[in-house]
């Protein structure tokens, strides 16, 4: 497990290194985006890493780890937007974007150390196909939800099914060799 938590913390810290560079040249632009737009932004790298993967060739030079990064770090901007209020400020401080990636990031990890305990890291003999198809039926799942004025009778909710796809997408670049703590 703790090899698990190395490689993990390994792999987040190149996606919030990336965070944060885009939040200088950037700022939080991201804050206009409604849950629905979030969502598609994550479906359309999960569909070209899909589509990479079918394909097995691929002619923009963006490679599938930066996808995964990608996911993980539009999963993030998901998780906070679910929390801040519409009245909430467009341009949030350095400070608070840290401190709102490590809150959403720590939340992520340790569902994943608990499902890790659980499950005895099933998900190192799985697929990154796998990965993406899960991560795409999470997409799914939102949108139906969404589609449900997010309301669930049973289910959990848009926050439960960000963590999963950071989880996911954090394996799929573990085993791709991403994080070899």
């Amino acid at each position: 497990m703790n090899r698990t938590s190395k490689q993990y913390d390994a792999v987040i810290d190149e996606c919030k290194d990336i965070f944060l560079k885009k939040n200088k040249d950037y700022g939080t632009a991201w804050r206009v985006l409604r849950t629905i737009s979030i969502v598609d932004q994550i479906y359309i790298k999960a569909q070209r890493i899909r589509t990479i993967q079918e394909q097995q060739q691929q002619k923009i030079a963006d490679d599938i780890a930066g996808e995964f990064k990608g996911i993980i770090n539009y999963a993030v901007i998901g998780l906070i937007q679910l929390e801040l209020p519409k009245e909430a400020p467009e341009e949030l401080k350095e400070e608070e974007v840290i401190k709102y990636y490590d809150i959403y990031i720590a939340r992520a990890k340790d569902l994943m150390e608990n499902k890790n305990h659980d499950y005895g890291e099933a998900w190192r003999s799985m697929s990154q196909e796998s990965f993406v198809d899960l991560i795409l039926m999470k997409l799914q799942r939102i949108r139906q939800i969404l589609g449900n004025d997010q309301k669930t009778l049973i289910s959990e909710g848009i926050d439960a099914n960000y963590n999963d796809i950071i989880n996911y997408a954090v394996f799929a670049l573990i085993l791709q060799g991403g994080a070899q703590s």
